[in-house]
C-alpha cells in the first residue's frame, strides 16, 4: 500500500498497478531514474574540465664517439675485489660513477669495457642493451662509447646489460647487469 502511494507521488500519471513485486520494483527504479534526470537544477549535468599538461618528457639523442676511441679491453686488475666475477667469461664494466651530477644540456657518456666477448657489429654474438628511466630498451652493437644528450632536470637511472646469444642477460657474478643513478641539474 505504501509503495503504491510513493510511485503515484513521483509519477501521478502512472496507471493503477497491482501488487506484483517485480512490476513495482521496475517502476520504482524507472521513477527514480527519470526523477533524477529531470531536476530543475541547471548544474545537475555540468562537467568541469581542466587541462593538466603532461610532465616534461626528455627526448634523448645519441651522439656517436666511434672516431674518438679504438677497440678497448677490460683490465682485469680494475675489477672490484668485493664483487664476484669470473675474468675468463664475458665481462662488461660500466665506466660511469654512480651518483654523478651533470648539467642540463651536458652530454652523458655511456662508456663501457668488454672482455671475452664480441658484439654483433664487431662480428660477435653479444649485444649491449641500455635502458634509461625504465623507457624503451636501446641497443649498442659496436664496442664504442655513445653520448646521450637532451636530459631534463632530475634524477635518472641508466641500466646497462650484456645480452648473450640466447637473447637473455649474460650473468657473470655481480657484473654484466649494472644500474647507475645520475643527477641532472639546471644550468
Amino acid at each position: 500500500m505504501t509503495l503504491r502511494v510513493v510511485i503515484r507521488t513521483i509519477h501521478p500519471a502512472l496507471p493503477r498497478i497491482g501488487t506484483d513485486f517485480m512490476t513495482l520494483r521496475v517502476l520504482l527504479i524507472l521513477s527514480l531514474f527519470f526523477s533524477s534526470c529531470s531536476g530543475n537544477n541547471d548544474n545537475a549535468h555540468t562537467t568541469a574540465t581542466t587541462f593538466v599538461p603532461p610532465p616534461p618528457r626528455q627526448a634523448l639523442r645519441v651522439v656517436s664517439h666511434s672516431q674518438k676511441t679504438g677497440p678497448r679491453e677490460v683490465a682485469t686488475r680494475s675489477l672490484d675485489p668485493k664483487l664476484h666475477a669470473d675474468p675468463t667469461k664475458p665481462l662488461l664494466i660500466f665506466n660511469l660513477a654512480n651518483g654523478q651530477t651533470f648539467r642540463e644540456g651536458e652530454e652523458v657518456l655511456i662508456d663501457f669495457s668488454l672482455s671475452n666477448a664480441k658484439l654483433k657489429g664487431d662480428g660477435g654474438e653479444y649485444r649491449v642493451r641500455y635502458i634509461v628511466d625504465d623507457d624503451e630498451p636501446q641497443w649498442i652493437d659496436k664496442n664504442e662509447p655513445i653520448g646521450l644528450t637532451g636530459w631534463i632536470e632530475g634524477k635518472h637511472t641508466i641500466r646497462l646489460e650484456l645480452i648473450g646469444p640466447d637473447g637473455w642477460p649474460f650473468r657473470n657474478g655481480d657484473y654484466n647487469v649494472v644500474t647507475r643513478e645520475i643527477q641532472v641539474s639546471s644550468k
